[in-house]
């Protein structure tokens, strides 16, 4: 990188900064953040629990955007001092060293980017996943199993906790059908655009002819909402079936019908629990799946009506990612149009830039 790359450089941080700092507003934060500060020192606050804790959730939110933004800013601003002095004094050291840091200036504020685009109502939430296997038997069902294992690595890699609600096994290898909760800042916010299906192409390690097979499997995803969220689900609405435990492991695995599968009878949406020994924990825990994913329903039939789109167009028809490893490698997402040839490293959880990908192209559409 020369000295005219890397003025053009800032010159191109310097517009990002102040376009975000058009979104996050850190006056008005402080403003809020001095606002909370009276209300915590009031008595009477922390009397009311559970208000309190939605004040403090939104403080803990407020007060990492502010920090990271402030901690970008300041990172652009120091780099904008010490090239101005750097180039009057010809301090080619200097100069270097700055160059050298440039990759993770940039980094540092394409991730400020994405704080800005994770800033949705729910983004801050943990994430419901929910992966279904499509037509073609165990091919299918061993497909859903490798993106169950992509987006728990994915969890890992951010220190991420995982909570197995429902396990259902493939008749000769993969899974049937499988809920997960992932738990951690922001989880909502990057999985939200992982709703679609997902394509796999490869040579199936199930064909004796070593044929060349295509897989389908659907992720939905939804947020884990807080009950002040009101989501009215009357008893006549919904069927009750219980069953026994298939899952990998637990006291009551096919011996109890402790497992719970709930049908809304008008939307035609089931969610299953079965990760609790007791039946009434998984029905509560299956109807906290199910309001979440009516009300992820609700918002994508609002945001339908408001973008003029069709329900079909965005029902489970629509895929979103390729994912080819026959006859060549490559992962290919249909919303930012970008192509990867890590495909390894991409089903072993290295999902980040494929995701972050789509939150820049859906914030540019």
């Amino acid at each position: 990188m020369d000295d005219y790359e890397y003025t053009e450089l800032l010159k191109n941080i310097e517009i990002k900064i102040n376009n975000i700092a058009g979104v996050v507003e850190p006056e008005k934060i402080q403003s809020r953040l001095l606002e909370i500060k009276e209300l915590e020192n009031d008595q009477d606050f922390w009397n009311d629990a559970s208000f309190a804790a939605v004040i403090q959730k939104e403080k803990t939110q407020l007060q990492r955007k502010l920090d990271k933004f402030y901690v970008a800013n300041d990172a652009l601003n120091d780099a904008l001092e010490l090239h101005d002095m750097s180039k009057e004094e010809k301090d080619e050291e200097s100069l270097g060293a700055l160059y050298d840091d440039a990759g993770a200036l940039e980094k540092l504020i394409r991730d400020m980017e994405i704080e800005v685009l994770l800033s949705g109502e729910n983004d801050a939430n943990n994430a419901i996943l929910s992966i279904h296997p499509g037509a073609g038997g165990t091919e299918s069902q061993d497909w859903a199993e490798m993106l169950l294992r992509m987006y728990k690595r994915w969890a890992e890699r951010h220190h991420f906790k995982v909570e197995v609600l429902d396990y259902q096994n493939g008749e000769e290898a993969g899974i049937k059908d499988v809920s997960i909760m992932i738990k951690g800042e922001n989880a909502y916010g990057y999985l939200k655009v992982e709703n679609g299906i997902h394509r796999l192409v490869r040579i199936s390690p199930f064909d004796s002819n070593a044929k060349r097979h295509t897989s389908f499997s659907s992720v939905m995803v939804s947020p884990e909402i807080d009950d002040d969220i009101n989501i009215v689900i009357d008893d006549k609405d919904i069927r009750v079936d219980t069953y026994r435990s298939s899952g990998a492991g637990g006291q009551h695995v096919n011996k109890t019908e402790s497992a719970i599968r709930l049908t809304h009878i008008a939307t035609n949406v089931i969610v299953q629990c079965q990760n609790d020994r007791s039946q009434h924990k998984n029905k509560a825990t299956a109807m906290k799946m199910l309001r979440s994913r009516l009300y992820e329903l609700e918002l994508e039939a609002q945001k339908a009506e408001k973008d003029g789109v069709t329900k079909s167009e965005i029902g489970w028809g629509h895929q979103i990612r390729s994912y080819v490893m026959q006859p060549y490698q490559q992962v290919k997402d249909s919303r930012s149009n970008e192509t990867y040839s890590n495909i390894s490293a991409i089903l072993d959880g290295d999902i980040d830039k494929m995701i972050e990908g789509v939150l820049i192209a859906q914030n540019k559409s």
